[in-house]
């Protein structure tokens, strides 16, 4: 019987194949009082867990091949941060003496505390830190049950295989390396997952969160996946499998299509040339951008240099990371976001007080953090300063709020410069300052901050959710989150039309830019720099090869007066008619 299931459609395309199913059963958590003589030793029982789980993760790390996404071992190495983290590897020692019980029930213990702190947090990204613990936790449990590590043999016809698990842990994504799987499903996880990220980075059609997959499909069945349209087919009938092998064969020769145009200029068929721009999370990522015709780095997450760690990197290990960007972009334009901690992304050693706010989403977060931290703001900028005259840099700060911020911003800047004249050291005095544009009382007042800025950039991804109310990571509301939404366009054109007026250049970098569902509409409203994950960019530049501003420019006052998100679409499709 032919079922289909929906969950969050992470890679694009569409695979076909046979489902293998990989097992990962709860074991079960024994309970036990032990005597006073017995402590000791299951507490060197639990240490030692520790270790060959240590060891284990730190193999897997090492043995990540050359060709594997940069992600993996960033991942990797934040499952080791976790595992030496004392909340995990010191405090189910003190259960254990409290409680004169096994080391298991103290570790189970203490993972109910954790989780119940992260049962409060409403953030995504946070939530899917949630995800980490119980996998780093999970392997603590089979080391004490004497399960001496991973031994992993994927299936000869791999390529020909739906991977189908409850969740995929970075480890394990390292235990599949030899593996070339077609797609992948599971039953948990977020667009900020790290299997969502892997899965963009490998460009395989993917879908998460679909809540039962693991229960419901059996292994060698046959499984169609749809990672655009976010659907899972389990035992398609021949007509399905039919339609869905001629779609895919259409889908193949797009891509292929798609490799002729990674070195042709991006210009609209009126010869108005297009800059499409790479968003980007680590050095490593500089390859791939280059690789599918990025003409710069639009934005730079530097935040990810801060996190899963229990220390600040300090000036000299920031300088050599906003280096090797610069220089492996050959002078192409680089774009750094400052470090945009807080909301979704609260580092480990961030205080209680932080972690535990309210609402983080509306706290101290983005440049409200820098400007409270001036030390830890003042080591990134200098760090950046430094890192310019190793290529053209551009610096961007987020969630900008007030002309205040930014004026705050700028004397930060300067005197991060004049320290650096005192201290002798070399660096570039002619840096760009942005900001980026995705609170709407930047976007209503934008006019203001544009005396101020270099340039702007519009975050689409928090100012849709800010100007809707709506987390899109809660299953419960996260419909209602819709680009296409009139509010939304409205501030988006408002900003383009107001920084052109103002001679000002103007992108944006939120996952709007990527989608080449929203390509003609941005355009339409006067858009000219897109800034993306790089394996969206030959999609976007294909359709920018195919619109014509001419007839694109007229539409902008119908779109951005359409009464609701329905009538946007239809505008939208009687382009493609």
């Amino acid at each position: 019987m032919t079922i289909t299931l929906h969950g969050i459609g992470i890679g694009g395309g569409i695979a076909i194949g046979r489902a293998h199913l990989v097992s990962h059963t709860d074991l079960e958590v024994a309970h036990y009082e032990i005597t006073q003589a017995e402590v000791a030793g299951e507490i060197a029982r639990f240490d030692q867990a520790v270790r060959a789980t240590r060891k284990e993760l730190e193999q897997l790390w090492g043995s990540i091949p050359e060709n594997a996404p940069t992600e993996l071992g960033a991942f990797l190495s934040l499952h080791v941060m976790l595992l030496n983290d004392h909340t995990i590897s010191r405090e189910p020692r003190d259960i254990i003496v409290e409680r004169r019980c096994n080391a298991e029930w103290a570790l189970k213990l203490q993972q109910d505390r954790l989780l119940e702190q992260f049962d409060v947090i409403e953030e995504e990204y946070l939530r899917e830190r949630r995800n980490d613990v119980i996998q780093v936790v999970d392997r603590l449990f089979k080391a004490l049950d004497g399960h001496d590590g991973e031994h992993y043999v994927p299936p000869e016809d791999s390529k020909e295989r739906v991977l189908i698990a409850h969740d995929l842990s970075p480890a394990d994504m390292a235990l599949f390396k030899g593996a070339d799987f077609a797609a992948f499903l599971t039953d948990v996880g977020g667009p900020t997952s790290h299997t969502a990220i892997l899965a963009r980075s490998l460009d395989i059609p993917s879908v998460l969160a679909l809540h039962h997959a693991r229960q419901l499909i059996r292994e060698d069945e046959t499984i169609i996946v749809d990672g655009t349209a976010g659907v899972a087919i389990i035992d398609p009938s021949e007509t399905i499998l039919a339609e869905y092998r001629k779609r895919q064969t259409g889908l193949a020769a797009e891509r292929k299509k798609l490799q002729s145009i990674k070195r042709t200029a991006a210009a609209t068929r009126d010869g108005v040339a297009i800059e499409l721009h790479a968003n980007i999370e680590t050095p490593g990522d500089v390859a791939q951008a280059l690789g599918n015709g990025a003409t710069g780095v639009g934005l730079y997450r530097s935040e990810f240099l801060f996190l899963g760690r229990d220390d600040l990197p300090d000036e000299e290990e920031q300088y050599r990371a906003y280096r090797s960007v610069l220089e492996g972009m050959k002078g192409a334009p680089v774009t750094i976001r400052t470090v945009d901690l807080g909301r979704d992304k609260m580092p480990k050693w961030a205080d209680e007080e932080a972690v535990s706010a309210p609402n983080p989403a509306l706290g101290l977060t983005g440049v409200r953090l820098c400007l409270a931290e001036p030390q830890l703001f003042r080591t990134q900028l200098r760090a950046l300063l430094r890192a310019g005259r190793h290529g053209k840099l551009k610096l961007l700060v987020p969630m900008l709020a007030s002309l205040a911020e930014v004026k705050q911003v700028r004397l930060h800047v300067e005197q991060a410069r004049e320290e650096l004249r005192e201290d002798g050291i070399e660096f570039a005095d002619d840096v760009e300052v942005g900001g980026m544009i995705e609170v709407p009382g930047a976007a209503l007042t934008v006019s203001h901050l544009l005396g101020k800025l270099d340039f702007v950039s519009i975050g689409t991804n928090d100012l849709i959710q800010y100007t809707l109310a709506v987390d899109r990571g809660d299953d419960a509301v996260s419909h209602l989150y819709d680009p296409f939404h009139p509010a939304v366009l409205h501030l988006i054109g408002h900003v383009i039309r107001t920084a052109d007026r103002a001679g000002v250049p103007v992108s944006v970098c939120g996952e709007m830019a990527g989608d080449a569902r929203m390509t003609r509409l941005l355009l339409a409203l006067g858009l000219r720099r897109f800034s993306m994950h790089p394996a969206q960019l030959l999609n976007v530049k294909q359709i920018v090869l195919k619109s014509d501003l001419s007839k694109l420019a007229p539409l902008a006052r119908e779109i951005e007066q359409a009464p609701d998100a329905d009538r946007v679409r239809e505008i939208l499709a009687s382009l493609d008619g």
